[in-house]
């Protein structure tokens, strides 16, 4: 089952006198932040639909003003907060290219249909990301994100199939 939303960051601070939140952005491209108009403020369980007023960047972090905080104090209370947006509001991705969240959970199998476990965690190497598989007794592979091992990545019926490499696991 697809993700209604996606988190794109966590507010992490304020900043300046005038109620700017500090962003810790979770998306590749911060400069989507300054096409978005609105983004969904998660806080307490509570969803909250907020309108960016400006965006900033401070080093790779993303500076908000948004409608409705005005001082330190009110920014303050949204830290920890999550940044949403709707699946919809999400860029379109080039082929062979995914959200992260739809890959998380999805069951690794081999080529041969052994299954190694399920996506746990996804984490960038610099060179390709790295895709943690758990399997059942808590054991992780690493799997390079490339074409000699990810074979087929398939969210309709959601798994994804791999070739190990000798000395891979």
């Amino acid at each position: 089952m697809k993700q209604e939303y996606f988190e794109i960051g966590q507010i992490v601070n304020h900043f300046g006198i005038k109620g700017m939140v500090k962003v810790n952005p979770f998306t590749d491209d911060i400069s989507q932040f300054e096409t978005l108009g609105t983004i969904l403020v998660e806080k307490n369980g509570t969803l909250k639909e907020m309108q960016i007023e400006e965006v900033k960047y401070s080093k790779n972090q993303v500076l908000l003003k948004l409608k409705g905080i005005t001082t330190v104090e009110e920014a303050e209370n949204y830290r920890g907060a999550y940044l949403k947006i709707k699946r919809q509001k999400a860029k379109k991705l080039p082929k062979d290219t995914y959200f992260i969240a739809d890959l998380i959970g999805l069951p690794v199998y081999t080529q041969e249909g052994i299954l190694l476990g399920r996506v746990d965690d996804i984490y960038n190497s610099g060179a390709s990301d790295i895709y943690v598989v758990k399997d059942e007794a808590g054991k992780q592979i690493l799997l390079p994100a490339i074409q000699d091992i990810i074979k087929k990545i398939d969210l309709e019926e959601e798994k994804i199939i791999v070739h190990v490499l000798k000395g891979l696991i």
